[in-house]
C-alpha cells in the first residue's frame, strides 16, 4: 500500500501495541501519585520521564533481541526500526503530561489533570479495543465488546487508584 493511501486507521493499527502499552503505563504511574497532586510540574516530569525510560528500555530490548535472534550486527537502521515501533508508547504520555503542565501553569486544577489523564488513557484503550473488535469481525457488537473489555482494564486501574488514595 502506498503512503498516500495509508489511512489514519492504518497508522492507528500499526501503533496499537504501543498505544496499549503506553496507556497502561501512564495509568500505572498515575496509580502511584497522590490523590491530590500538589506538584503538577513534578508529576508531569515524573510521568513523561518514566514513560520515556520505559520506551527507551523497550526500544533497546527490541533492538538487542532482534540482533540476537537474527544473528546480525547492531545497525543504525535496526535502532531506527525499534524506535519507530516503540514511539507510540511514549506518545500515549504526551497529552497526560500536557494536562499536568497546564495544571502547573494554573490553567486547570491538578485533580482535573489527573482525572482527564485517566480519561484519555481509558479512551485510548477503549478505542483500540473497539478497533480490534471491528477489524476482526466487522461487527458493531464485537467493536463495543472490545471497547468495553480494553476500556474496562483502564477503568479498573483508575478506580483502583481512587480506592487506595
Amino acid at each position: 500500500m502506498s503512503a498516500a493511501k495509508a489511512t489514519g486507521w492504518q497508522r492507528f493499527d500499526k501503533a496499537a501495541f504501543g498505544i496499549v502499552y503506553g496507556a497502561i503505563t501512564v495509568l500505572s504511574i498515575l496509580l502511584a501519585t497522590a490523590a491530590h497532586p500538589e506538584a503538577p510540574f513534578e508529576t508531569a516530569a515524573v510521568l513523561f520521564g518514566s514513560v520515556l525510560a520505559i520506551t527507551l528500555a523497550k526500544t533497546f530490548a527490541e533492538f538487542l533481541g532482534h540482533a540476537l535472534e537474527a544473528g546480525q550486527r547492531l545497525t543504525r537502521s535496526g535502532w531506527q526500526a525499534a524506535w519507530r515501533h516503540s514511539t507510540p508508547t511514549l506518545a500515549a504520555a504526551n497529552l497526560p503530561t500536557a494536562l499536568f503542565v497546564a495544571a502547573g501553569l494554573g490553567w486547570m486544577q491538578p485533580e482535573s489533570a489527573l482525572l482527564s489523564s485517566q480519561a484519555v488513557c481509558i479512551a485510548l484503550l477503549a478505542t483500540t479495543g473497539a478497533r480490534i473488535g471491528w477489524v476482526l469481525d466487522r461487527s458493531v457488537m464485537n467493536a463495543l465488546l472490545g471497547a468495553l473489555f480494553a476500556g474496562g482494564i483502564g477503568l479498573a486501574l483508575a478506580i483502583l487508584k481512587h480506592l487506595i488514595h
